[in-house]
């Protein structure tokens, strides 16, 4: 086996174990998947916190029906809305609701506290983790901007 593949196989089980520990903490206290929590989040970078379905897709590197798939939960539970284009009937927008906004914030607690249980020293420094982010960068793995002020 070459050494790449070697990298590509540990890559794709630490993806599942660290999804199957966020879903854990995440879904035990919020009801969301670590999937939703990161639709949710990135429509809470964007301009009013809403995107375009298409552009939501792309920067979550799916496709529009999975990512149309992914918000009807979503607004089942009103985190999410749907907002036509006023000018365009055939785009529809992704949007935050006030709830999916606060709930986010508590969310993003959550997942805060995993993400530093899973780093914690001494098992990772933080020039090791530092540099694994600069890593994934260079493979195409994108972090997420932090917004002062939560909302539109």
């Amino acid at each position: 086996m070459s050494e790449g593949l070697d990298v590509v196989l540990r890559l794709v089980r630490a993806q599942a174990t660290l999804v199957k520990r966020f879903d854990a903490s995440l879904g035990g206290l919020h009801g969301v998947s670590l999937a939703d929590f990161t639709m949710l989040l990135r429509l809470s970078e964007a301009p009013g916190d809403r995107m375009r379905r298409v552009d939501l897709a792309e920067a979550l590197g799916l496709t529009a029906s999975g990512v149309t798939r992914g918000l009807v939960p979503l607004e089942r539970i009103g985190l999410v809305r749907r907002d036509p284009d006023a000018r365009d009937a055939r785009v529809a927008y992704a949007a935050l609701t006030e709830t999916g906004r606060e709930r986010l914030t508590e969310m993003l607690a959550t997942a805060e506290r995993v993400a530093e249980e899973v780093f914690a020293e001494p098992v990772w420094t933080g020039e090791e983790t530092t540099r694994l982010a600069g890593l994934l960068g260079r493979l195409g793995g994108t972090g997420f901007t932090r917004r002062a002020s939560g909302g539109s």
